[in-house]
């Protein structure tokens, strides 16, 4: 058998939240391109349009839904129309999340300062965003008797990291589901179901951008910390999380099941000494 069969994820259909963001449209693109029919749900109608023609451009089968992933009714939809244009689905990716600047504390807002609604923002766009996302797609696996969720943690679940303590308990919230809903769906529906998560490291996006660089371009302090306790000394890009994701996705991985995999170029390993 060739080494590429091993890694094949051809022909299967898979669902992306917040599909069309800068990381999840690496992955829409990147599993597109080996063959994979990419159901992309987002809430953000142009940046679908134009994810939408750049995946039309590679020949690459899609379709765009319009979804909020924190109205079940939606996601029940999407799920709907998913089936109806692929007759079948394989594979969740949550990648819905974020953080936001009024959920984040500075020298001008203190902790005490954070308003709840910006708190919970995060904690539900994170969190609940794929809690109700598993819930819907889990089902159908459940019914179909197989399939694969994976959903995407962060550095913050395994060291909570300082001024975000809302997206910091919400990703480690998504790791301890991870591993709960892999028992779950095992003990309760199907061995065949697996659900994983990818934990990445310090990835320079327009999320975290206002954290780790000043207006000119420049390393915040912030910024030269994160690279000083990060051994390969860059930060991550989304095509780095690539490979994890088809090896995942993958048949050849059937025994992995209910782990966080770190893709921090070495930094949950550095203690800083």
């Amino acid at each position: 058998m060739n080494i590429s069969d091993f890694f094949d994820v051809k022909g299967k259909t898979i669902v992306i939240t917040g599909g069309a963001g800068v990381i999840c449209s690496e992955m829409a693109r990147s599993l597109g391109s080996l063959g994979a029919k990419i159901s992309i749900l987002d809430v953000s109608e142009p940046a679908m349009e134009v994810l939408s023609q750049e995946l039309s451009e590679k020949n690459i089968e899609h379709i765009t839904i319009k979804t909020d992933v924190l109205k079940k009714e939606q996601i029940i939809k999407a799920k709907e129309e998913t089936l109806s244009k692929f007759g079948k689905i394989d594979v969740l990716i949550n990648g819905a999340g974020g953080n936001h600047p009024s959920a984040t504390t500075s020298k001008d807002k203190s902790f005490f300062d954070l308003p709840q609604d910006a708190v919970q923002w995060v904690f539900n766009l994170n969190f609940l965003g794929t809690f109700l996302a598993s819930q819907v797609f889990g089902e159908y696996f459940a019914e179909k008797g197989e399939g694969q969720i994976i959903n995407i943690s962060s550095m913050n679940a395994f060291r909570p990291l300082t001024n975000i303590p809302a997206y910091s308990a919400a990703k480690a919230a998504v790791s301890n589901f991870t591993q709960w809903l892999a028992v779950h769906m095992n003990h309760n529906y199907s061995k065949k179901i697996r659900v994983n998560a990818i934990a990445p490291g310090f990835l320079l996006t327009n999320q975290n951008r206002f954290l780790l660089t000043n207006e000119d371009g420049s390393l915040t302090a912030r910024g030269n910390k994160i690279l000083e306790h990060t051994p390969m000394e860059r930060f991550g890009t989304p095509e780095d999380l690539i490979s994890t994701i088809i090896w995942l996705i993958s048949d050849k991985s059937e025994f992995v099941n209910g782990i966080v995999v770190p893709i921090d170029g070495g930094f949950s390993a550095y203690s800083g000494v």
